[in-house]
């Protein structure tokens, strides 16, 4: 960023190839996973069950995938201080599994600048910016994230090519991803290839805002409705994304990780008091060397009082199941 800016940055303040000041470590404790469980209902089997996830291998206790990323994201956010809206993730790799007592910090550099159509008379544009987050033990994650901006005057001249979700990738290419755990104590999956299966259980959105304070989330709309177009406090869309995570778990039992997102897309703002459908679908399959890979694509919609609804995630996780 060309300065240092008191609510954050605007347009004006990014260059490309910029890193952005990082927020500050976080190492992950128990009490993570259990606020992020209360929060989001999530029911992995590892990050819950410590004997599960030791007689499969692992050493100590592990972190939630999702907590994880979710600290992750919240470490990028001093770019997006501002931001009127996150439109989407991509080419999201989580490279290995973390263990509670290991410290996280995030680099986010400035990868393109786009300038967007105004709206209202607000001049914005897009900031495309790749993160990478590591612990003491190495890299944890990479993935690149787009926001959409304001400036604080006309439009800047930005005309970078930014790209948009990002196209699924050949599940062969991941297996490097897949830890080296014996899945046999989980459930096998029997749900045939192009199925969609609807959660019975839908959610109520709430405690949006613990979750932003608890992962370093600076961005303003989550925490200040004065700041939004409506006058509304949006709720991170992570944290919708954590709920169809959630979703998943109860329907896929014997997840064991997931190693991947295709991408993940806002399509909507969610608020707090939202109900939330979540349906998923099997999109193909492949061995792994302890099990399979799966993709998923999962939509979330909010219902409203009249039992319609309109969609506001597309997430496509890549999951380790048992074979």
């Amino acid at each position: 960023m060309n300065r240092a800016h008191e609510l954050g940055p605007t347009m004006e303040d990014f260059t490309v190839g910029a890193t952005i000041p990082s927020l500050p470590p976080l190492t992950l404790t128990a009490a993570d996973n259990a606020l992020y469980r209360a929060i989001t209902g999530d029911q992995h089997r590892f990050s819950a069950d410590v004997p599960a996830y030791r007689a499969a291998g692992g050493s100590g206790e592990l972190a939630n995938q999702g907590l994880v990323m979710q600290v992750s994201i919240g470490q990028t956010t001093n770019a997006t201080r501002r931001a009127i809206a996150n439109l989407y993730y991509r080419d999201v790799r989580v490279l290995r599994p973390v263990e509670l007592g290991q410290t996280l910090s995030t680099t986010t550099t400035v990868l393109g600048l786009r300038d967007s159509s105004p709206k209202g008379g607000q001049h914005r544009g897009k900031v495309w910016l790749g993160v990478r987050t590591v612990s003491e033990d190495g890299p944890v994650a990479q993935y690149e994230r787009c926001a959409l901006i304001p400036a604080r005057s006309g439009p800047l001249g930005h005309a970078d090519d930014i790209p948009g979700p990002s196209d699924p990738t050949p599940l062969a290419e991941l297996i490097d991803l897949v830890p080296a755990w014996d899945l046999s104590g989980l459930p096998p999956l029997d749900w045939p290839v192009g199925e969609t299966r609807a959660d019975p259980l839908r959610d109520h959105v709430d405690l949006a805002t613990p979750l932003a304070r608890m992962t370093f989330n600076q961005a303003a709309v989550h925490r200040d409705h004065t700041t939004t177009a409506n006058g509304r406090r949006l709720v991170y869309g992570g944290h919708i994304q954590a709920l169809a995570q959630a979703s998943l778990t109860r329907l896929v039992p014997g997840l064991a990780t997931i190693v991947a997102w295709d991408g993940c897309d806002h399509l909507g703002p969610a608020f707090e008091g939202d109900l939330l459908s979540l349906r998923h679908t099997l999109i193909d399959a492949t061995p792994a060397p302890t099990g399979r890979l799966v993709r998923f694509e999962v939509v979330g919609a909010a219902v409203t009082d009249d039992g319609s609804g309109h969609d506001l995630l597309r997430w496509t996780p890549v999951a380790l199941l048992p074979a």
